[in-house]
């Protein structure tokens, strides 16, 4: 029998850092923008996940975050987060590590993210947003159905 230290070895996922690679929040109209209004601003929200290998254990993924509040064609505020943190890896099954790498690290950096875009959209004279849940399971899912299909568009003869 083989000695297989990678399979007997538990699972495990340790954040080793978290940081703000990228932040800003723009007001554009103030003092204008903070006076009460008769609805509340149309709120758009994007959610990007990436991730890339540091060495064969540690990967940095990056959580993007950009909110947009427009009050007709008016711009009340812009924030966008760019929120990194670095996972070490070890004792996961290759096919495991995609949904690893992309549901599980961005649900555990996600809370920290949604506070800083609530303090920023509060410290900006807004109620704060505070982002409802993003279930990363059907983001990744959604992701790889996409890239599934773009690659059978490809090979297909013309």
């Amino acid at each position: 029998m083989a000695d297989n230290t990678q399979g007997t070895q538990s699972p495990s996922l340790n954040i080793l850092a978290q940081y703000i690679k990228d932040f800003s929040f723009e007001n554009p109209g103030a003092p204008r923008s903070l006076q009460a209004r008769d609805k509340a601003p149309a709120i758009n929200i994007n959610v990007n996940v990436n991730a890339n290998p540091l060495s064969d254990t540690d990967f940095d993924v990056v959580l993007s975050l950009n909110a947009e509040a427009k009050d007709g064609d008016k711009v009340v505020f812009v924030t966008e987060l760019v929120y990194g943190g670095v996972f070490r890896i070890t004792g996961f099954p290759q096919e495991h590590m995609l949904p690893v790498l992309f549901i599980e690290c961005p649900r555990l950096l996600f809370p920290f993210a949604r506070q800083i875009v609530a303090d920023a959209t509060r410290n900006g004279g807004f109620p704060p947003l505070m982002i409802d849940p993003i279930d990363f399971a059907q983001m990744f899912a959604q992701r790889v159905a996409e890239e599934q299909s773009r690659a059978q568009s490809q090979s297909a003869p013309n």
